[in-house]
């Protein structure tokens, strides 16, 4: 980073169809007088000319053509006035953003008086650089003053389903079997909002839970502008093998038993084809499940008919997890990912599943509360990161979030290299930051936690061969930044306290207000029951 104040760049021509910025206002007084004078010549001519063609027309009397010919000219006109650029308005290419307190997530260490300089035609930070406090009173009033903030990169989610919502709200089975493609689709647009309200910039989705390709048609929306959202790194479709994660019923006589959740494969050539489909797809990220429970329960759970009684003598886990793949159809899974260049996230609820995966080479197991240390030396020998997923945990096995910190603290103390991501869709989206709130109330230190979200999400998301560069503030990476309220060292709910967000360069929310998007008021039970107002 650089310890010295660089003067802006020239901004460039004329880019994506803009006019070109006017760098100063004596450029701005001749480029106007110029522009004016050849608009003036140019008219003056056609003026000419269609006054002469017009009067050698064979026009009815009392044809008024000079009133059509100025109608005819006012649509042009207008168009022209139009492409002179209103200087007043004009956003300049490179904002300046100050922090009293920035946290380096390279580093892990926290920075005083610190200002970043942002090009907004690239969505990238132009500079870094220490400021000297003494000169705080020559901050311009269009540089974006967050010297009362606590200022980081933008979080990262490295497991989420954008096309989940809270389980308290509907169990899984039923959102994928009951709910609409459309309405799918409008909760995800609310989801992918209110996550990036929350500091969210980037999401690792690990699975379209039965909606097919639509979280990669959902990523290029958002790509396009359409919608505000997360940068999304998504999976399509997880791969699984015959028979494991699909939609469990007790009635498929007629073989069908609702959407189809995952991408069955069996085999060294059929997981390779299945790899091959994900890419065809759009897939950033390949996702298979290592082991998971039969697609018909053993031991059913008890009937919802009042009429109908329990399973006599359940035994202690009705439907264990299996081991679903051999050794060989994951390491071709990992190696035809690795022929795309794609990064490979492995579900894995057993020790057995987990260490068969960490050989395989896979980049992340998701989830890995099973195994101990024997699972852990595994991890750590292999480079393989490791993502707790406690959020969801505490989501739906509450009596279990102990051991799974107790887990995730030992892989941190053992060198094992960790992501947060919550499996966020389990739980509402907009409240990712609970994830890293469990690993802190773990024992592990805040500066850790930070850094763990936001450079190990980006190498979760496959580091450079994802083709962007973020996760920490240098010259060079995306222009993603937040900003906080309250220090996390020091308060606990911090993370949720952010009032400022900017991704690619471009504001979403500032001084806790959104920018430009319609936000609902959630309630305070966090459920999909917004209320809205136009911001």
């Amino acid at each position: 980073m650089s310890n010295s104040h660089k003067p802006a760049p020239t901004p460039p021509e004329c880019h994506r169809g803009r006019s070109p910025e006017l760098v100063s206002n004596s450029h701005n007084r001749l480029g106007l007088a110029k522009y004016a004078a050849t608009v003036g010549i140019a008219l003056s001519l056609i003026m000419v000319q269609a006054t002469i063609e017009y009067r050698e027309l064979d026009l009815p009397a009392g044809y008024r053509w000079k009133d059509h010919l100025v109608s005819a000219f006012s649509l042009p006109l207008q168009l022209i006035c139009a492409r002179i650029p209103d200087t007043a308005s004009m956003a300049p290419r490179i904002i300046a953003l100050h922090a009293g307190l920035l946290f380096d997530s390279k580093t892990k260490a926290f920075r005083q008086n610190v200002s970043i300089q942002v090009d907004t035609e690239t969505g990238t930070i132009a500079d870094v650089f220490e400021r000297d406090a003494s000169a705080d009173k020559a901050i311009k009033p269009s540089d974006i003053d967050l010297r009362s903030k606590v200022v980081m990169p933008g979080f990262v989610d490295a497991h989420t389903h954008i096309f989940l919502h809270s389980y308290e709200e509907r169990p899984a089975q039923e959102q994928m079997r009951d709910e609409s493609i459309v309405e799918r689709t409008v909760r995800a647009t609310n989801h992918v909002r209110r996550a990036l309200l929350s500091g969210y910039t980037t999401y690792r989705d690990l699975g379209s839970e039965g909606m097919g390709s639509f979280d990669a048609n959902l990523r290029d929306t958002i790509n396009r502008g359409l919608i505000p959202g997360p940068r999304l790194f998504v999976a399509t479709h997880a791969l699984t093998s015959t028979g494991s994660y699909e939609m469990r019923t007790e009635n498929a006589a007629n073989g069908v038993a609702g959407p189809t959740i995952s991408d069955s494969c069996d085999g060294p050539t059929g997981v390779r084809r299945a790899v091959r489909r994900r890419v065809a797809d759009g897939a950033d990220v390949i996702k298979f499940y290592a082991d998971y429970r039969r697609k018909i329960m053993r031991f059913p759970p008890v009937q919802t008919h009042p009429y109908i009684g329990g399973m006599p003598f359940p035994p202690r886990d009705a439907n264990p997890q299996v081991v679903m793949f051999t050794q060989e159809e994951m390491d071709c899974i990992v190696e035809e990912a690795r022929l795309a260049g794609l990064p490979v996230a492995c579900h894995a609820g057993t020790a057995r599943g987990a260490i068969m995966a960490a050989k395989a080479g896979v980049t992340s197991i998701e989830h890995g509360s099973e195994g101990g240390d024997e699972l852990l030396k595994e991890l750590r020998r292999h480079d393989t990161i490791l993502v707790p997923t406690l959020a969801a945990t505490e989501a739906i096995r509450k009596d279990q979030v102990e051991a799974a910190q107790r887990q995730a603290k030992r892989a941190f103390d053992m060198g094992v290299r960790l992501a947060a991501g919550g499996d966020t869709g389990t739980f509402n989206h907009g409240q990712g930051v609970r994830e890293m709130e469990l690993l802190i109330e773990a024992g592990i230190p805040v500066e850790e936690v930070l850094e763990a979200c936001m450079v190990g999400g980006w190498e979760a998301c496959g580091g450079d061969a994802c083709g962007f560069r973020f996760g920490w503030l240098a010259k060079g990476s995306r222009a993603d930044i937040v900003a906080l309220d309250a220090d996390p060292r020091e308060d606990k709910q911090a993370l949720r306290k952010v009032s400022f967000v900017m991704k690619d360069g471009k504001i979403w929310k500032h001084a806790g207000v959104p920018v430009g998007v319609i936000e609902p008021i959630m309630q305070e039970s966090g459920q999909d029951d917004p209320t809205w107002q136009l911001i």
